[in-house]
């Protein structure tokens, strides 16, 4: 989206249908966008109340390092045992996830707006001045200037680049020059989510969301193979019909299920593309599952689990309520997921039992936690890195 489309967005935002966009623009929970409109007068709901945990499953700080502040929808990316990771000043840094240290640290020289994708060699973010950086060994390679904004993590595979830009875009480069192969262009709304978006291959299909439908895409040139409604627009101004797909998804073999943005989440088959189930749900941030159960949390902060066969609820836990959590990460029979007080909760698959809470910085944890081999890492707001093991 260019600059001239963020104009309509200011003067939507007077109107109290826009309190759920505020929320994923400012990083604010819900209920903090309404007490921003409305004044002191409307009591924002308070975070649940920690309870004290037994660690049944027991894990340790084992090092942390230090990135720079994040105010950008990052996606910290994972290559064995190689961690890269970027900071709104335009540092990018990709650090041993066994010890914390760097293999290389570099600064593209201009604030960061996406990233970071990554295949291990090649690693792109995109810049607030909609330049595309590719960087090897934190030496940048090229750079390319894009259309529009982009808030989604470039995907980098087989060799090339591809960015998904906030106007619908889908563009491909090549991966050592930057020349552009390809990009695909679909019909453009007033209003996206300043929010990661989806991006995966799964096979030889380039997997795309596009507002509120997964589209599979061939990544040779861009055709569109098959598209999938997860969730349809409805309302009738734009912040109304605003409908977007959200990061993180949920892979498992050819089924990918994602949560449209406070509206539905639902699983598509990407090898034949049909729909397999929806589901309403009323969440803003992405899911993630094993081959049972998808889970994800909600935008009060209850965590919920919906079998993957077919979207069936399987259970449910307020212990979290109101604070403000990422998306989960499955991590062996838990799942993990960061906090606004810069907790990682740790909670059972099977039935949101409590397992542990690990501390970090105090600052939030905004991004989702990552697995790399055997270490969870946790991104705070501030630019605190953590990586913690099982003892």
């Amino acid at each position: 989206m260019n600059q001239q489309s963020f104009r309509p967005l200011a003067k939507v935002i007077r109107a109290s249908v826009a309190i759920f966009l505020i929320a994923s623009l400012s990083g604010c929970s819900v209920f903090s966008g309404i007490g921003n409109l409305f004044g002191s007068s409307v009591k924002k709901p308070q975070p649940a109340e920690l309870q004290p945990v037994v660690a049944l499953v027991p894990a340790k700080l084992i090092w942390s390092a230090r990135i720079g502040e994040v105010s950008f929808p990052l996606q910290v990316s994972v290559v064995a045992d190689t961690v890269v990771v970027a900071s709104t000043d335009g540092s990018v840094a990709a650090l041993d996830a066994r010890t914390g240290r760097d293999f290389w640290r570099t600064n593209v020289g201009a604030p960061i707006a996406a990233g970071v994708g990554s295949d291990g060699k090649l690693s792109a973010v995109v810049t607030r001045s909609n330049d595309v950086v590719a960087l090897a060994g934190g030496k940048e390679l090229w750079r390319q200037k894009l259309a529009a904004q982009a808030f989604t993590s470039p995907f980098v595979a087989g060799g090339r680049v591809f960015v998904l830009a906030a106007d619908r875009s889908v563009n491909a480069f090549d991966g050592q020059t930057g020349r552009k192969l390809w990009s695909q262009q679909r019909p453009s709304e007033p209003l996206v989510l300043r929010q990661s978006g989806v991006m995966l291959a799964v096979g030889d299909t380039l997997v795309v969301g596009l507002a509120g439908r997964l589209a599979g895409l061939n990544p040779l040139n861009g055709s569109v193979r098959w598209e999938v409604p997860i969730a349809s627009p409805r309302g009738i101004n734009d912040v109304e019909r605003l409908v977007d797909l959200v990061g993180t998804v949920s892979r498992n073999g050819n089924t990918v299920c994602a949560r449209a943005f406070q509206a539905n989440v639902g699983c598509v088959d990407a090898q034949r593309g049909t729909l397999l189930w929806t589901k309403p749900a009323n969440g803003a941030q992405g899911v993630d599952g094993d081959d049972h159960l998808i889970f994800g949390t909600e935008a009060d902060g209850k965590v919920m689990a919906w079998l993957r066969a077919d979207g069936e609820a399987a259970w449910n836990t307020d212990r979290l309520r109101y604070r403000n959590l990422t998306a989960p990460l499955v991590v062996g029979r838990s799942i993990a997921m960061g906090d606004s007080a810069g907790y990682v909760h740790l909670l059972s698959r099977t039935d949101g039992s409590l397992l542990n809470r690990l501390t970090t910085d105090g600052s939030a944890v905004t991004v989702t936690p990552v697995l790399a081999g055997n270490t969870l890492i946790a991104v705070t707001r501030s630019g605190a890195v953590f990586g913690y093991a099982p003892e």
